[in-house]
């Protein structure tokens, strides 16, 4: 993203009608994060993440996306999360925005609750009945990914994370 200086060169420099405009909607795209920052869950913090989750079946519902820490005892594991929100579904990409404790490492679950009764619901034979996600893509052939699979990096500023749900059928 362009600093404050940078962007006021931007502005002010010669350039073709086509480039001025490029820089105008470059500068307005930067500016979109730095709006969602006041809506962000959790305490005011120079970290933030946004997560963006596609590949919903539908609109129903909500999103339930839980962000973990470091410690891999937590992942998973009941009262383990560092955040949660449950934004209502919203096709074709659903997003949440954490503020987070600082750099580090996370992890990233998120599943469909297509009938908002907040419980990942699960059909008779045990299997996921709903969409999900991890961060990373984590693959799931087997049972749920092992917390190096999901890990990732967060630095000081924006962070944005993709998640494409998948559905088991």
């Amino acid at each position: 993203m362009p600093s404050l200086r940078q962007s006021d060169a931007m502005l002010s420099s010669p350039r073709s009608p086509s480039s001025t405009i490029l820089g105008l909607l470059a500068l307005s795209l930067s500016a979109v994060p730095a709006l969602a920052d006041a809506g962000c869950e959790g305490a005011d913090s120079a970290t933030t993440l946004t997560v963006q989750v596609s590949g919903m079946t539908s609109a129903r519902g909500e999103i339930a996306i839980t962000v973990y820490g470091s410690d891999s005892k937590k992942f998973l594991a009941p009262k383990g999360k560092l955040l949660r929100v449950r934004p209502k579904t919203v096709a074709p990409t659903t997003h949440a925005c954490f503020n987070l404790p600082g750099p580090g490492t996370y992890a990233v679950a998120v599943y469909h609750d297509a009938n908002a009764n907040e419980d990942f619901d699960r059909s008779v034979l045990g299997m996921p009945a709903e969409g999900f996600g991890f961060s990373n893509d984590a693959p799931t052939r087997f049972g749920l990914p092992a917390f190096e699979a999901v890990r990732f990096s967060v630095e000081t500023g924006l962070n944005l994370i993709p998640i494409k749900l998948r559905y088991l059928k």
